[in-house]
């Protein structure tokens, strides 16, 4: 572990775990939820908002493809990185691009060298590798970077599972490698390719990056336990700050999900975080708290709430249900946000259903704010002993729907 990360144990329940990640732009408490900063916001909510008492967001995820296509790294470069760029002061980890590639490219070639793809924004002929990712969130300065991967889907056969899981092992080699590279030396003397000029070359800021950043392997294999446990082993040999699990919540049973969960995450090193990647409804957060993750990530609070639906301790509620239009309770009794303490559902849905963009702000605020209370909860449960009773509780709650 690089002196860019520090991780803590706090306390245990079972499996469970509350710690602390020591970055150098403060703490994140774990178990943690990270807001998903796609183009550099999350959508909808203003760093204000984020930074606040109601929501108090400690970190965020960047999505590296979708910033290396637009505004791309010489624009970011020359605003001072990325925290300075869209003014966020803690900490942010940013996705190797894998995972985008392979979802939104038809058109892709992968090879032993990286993929080739055509953007989405324009069509163009575009190249990851693991070099070039590395150097893409090198110049994005973020506090944690994940190694360069192929995410298959989750109902890959075994064979093929088996070739994409081999694939991502020498790519973790070589993202480790180049990542090294850059924090020995400082981003300055690496370079980096323009997404929409395969071989355009340019040189990094010259304020370099000098150790300041920590870098997660990832783990794939679908939904083969084997490849999972190969995977894993092979990971922590190369050696990371962290260790996530990747490939889940991609078209996969849910019990699926939690079966790879369950088998990988107490395997995983006691002494860095766990993270799993894109994951998931607050259920799925206090089932895979249960199972040993300290770090998830998920767009489902801003998407849902843009499409109408918010999260709350009795279940999910559609606030386009006609039975909200007089009803002038919150959306949650049980939350304390500036949007329940303010505002009813028979406001949010008129807002919703004549077009008002303040539905979209309104819901996705409330949704974020239960999401990271509910993490909070979980932490204050772990630490005084009660995770086992919350846990009951909440899913008990959560499930008695009210749409």
């Amino acid at each position: 572990m690089t002196d860019a990360l520090l991780w803590r144990t706090l306390a245990r329940e079972g499996e469970a775990r509350a710690g602390v990640i020591l970055t150098r732009r403060g703490a994140v408490e774990t178990p943690v939820f990270m807001p998903v900063g796609t183009l550099g916001s999350v959508k909808g909510v203003r760093f204000e908002e984020l930074e606040s008492a109601d929501l108090d967001a400690s970190i965020i995820l960047g999505n590296t493809y979708h910033l290396w296509l637009r505004p791309g790294v010489e624009v970011i470069r020359a605003c001072g990185g990325l925290h300075k760029f869209i003014g966020w002061g803690r900490a942010i980890l940013t996705d190797s691009g894998g995972f985008q590639v392979f979802s939104l490219s038809d058109l892709r070639r992968v090879a032993e060298g990286g993929v080739e793809f055509r953007s989405h924004v324009d069509g163009g002929l575009c190249f990851l590798s693991p070099e070039v990712s590395m150097e893409v969130q090198a110049a994005l300065d973020s506090d944690i970077v994940m190694a360069f991967d192929e995410c298959p889907p989750g109902q890959t056969a075994h064979d093929a599972a088996c070739a994409s899981m081999e694939l991502t092992a020498r790519w973790a080699r070589r993202s480790r490698a180049r990542f090294d590279e850059l924090q020995r030396e400082g981003a300055d003397a690496g370079r980096t390719q323009d997404a929409n000029g395969i071989g355009d070359e340019a040189r990094l800021s010259s304020d370099g990056v000098s150790g300041r950043q920590a870098i997660f392997g990832i783990v794939q294999g679908a939904t083969h336990l084997d490849l999972r446990r190969e995977s894993l082993a092979r990971t922590v040999e190369v050696g990371f700050d962290g260790y996530a699990i990747g490939g889940l919540s991609v078209g996969e049973e849910k019990e699926a999900m939690y079966e790879v969960v369950e088998a990988l995450a107490p395997q995983m090193p006691t002494d860095a975080p766990r993270y799993l990647m894109g994951v998931g409804t607050p259920e799925d957060l206090v089932e895979c708290v249960a199972r040993g993750v300290d770090m998830f990530d998920c767009v489902m609070p801003t998407r849902n709430g843009r499409n109408g639906q918010a999260f709350t301790s009795r279940g999910k509620l559609n606030i386009k249900n006609a039975r909200w239009t007089t009803d002038t309770r919150p959306l949650d009794d049980a939350c304390a946000c500036s949007v329940c303490r303010r505002h009813s559902r028979a406001y949010l849905r008129h807002l919703y259903m004549t077009g008002e963009m303040l539905a979209a702000v309104l819901l996705s605020h409330h949704n974020l704010a239960f999401f990271l209370d509910t993490m909070r909860r979980v932490r204050q449960a772990i630490r005084s002993g009660e995770f086992t009773r919350f846990r009951r509780e909440f899913l008990v709650g959560t499930g008695s729907g009210v749409e």
